[in-house]
Order: structure tokens, then sequence, then C-alpha cells
């Protein structure tokens, strides 16, 4: 259970980066932390104490097995987050070539 609280301070701790800081480089850290969070509770729900792994052959039965599913999930979830995070990492650098600076408070000055 202990487990499933860290998780969620995680997923706090990116979310407090994303609503507070004004830094663009601060916000996409805290987008990859919250991210890197969910997974995290993906694989922790799939999780079973002395599981073996989903690997089935015609003359064993087993009993505990881990779920397959939430692991394929967070793999391609992996793959597009990080998609996503080059994406967000290539506007903030177009919009400090363009500004100058990295906080949004100054873009939204600027802006016009």
């Amino acid at each position: 259970m202990i487990i499933y609280f860290m998780c969620l301070i995680l997923f706090c701790v990116g979310l407090y980066a994303i609503l507070v800081k004004r830094n663009l480089i601060k916000i996409i850290i805290g987008i990859i932390i919250t991210e890197y969070a969910v997974n995290l509770f993906f694989i922790l729900v799939a999780y079973r104490s002395k599981g073996r792994a989903p690997i089935l052959a015609p003359d064993q039965i087993v009993k505990n097995m881990v779920d397959p599913l939430p692991q394929a999930l967070v793999l391609t979830a992996i793959v597009i987050g990080l998609a996503v995070t080059a994406l967000i990492v290539s506007i903030a650098v177009r919009v400090y070539e363009k500004y100058g600076t990295f906080d949004i408070t100054k873009i939204r000055r600027l802006k016009g």
C-alpha cells in the first residue's frame, strides 16, 4: 500500500511543477514526471506477489501469473511519451529562439 502512496506523491510532484512553475523547462520536466508516475501506477496494478511470467506451456498450469496487458500498454505509452516530449522540447526551443526567454509570464507580455 505504501508504494501506491509513493506513486501518488510522485504524481503530485509532477502536477505541482506543471501548475505552479513559470519556466517552460520545469513544466516539461513536470509533464515527464507525471507521465512516469502514471506508467508506474499501471505496472503496480498488474504486479502480483510471487507471480510468474506470462509464459504458458501446454503441460503446465500457472495459478499466479502476472498480467501482461498493462506491461504492453506501458511500453507503448513510453514510446508515445518520448515522441511527445521531443515535440514539446522542440516547441520550447523555438519559443526561446523567438522570445529569448523560457519564462511564460514574459512570453505573455511580449505577445502583444
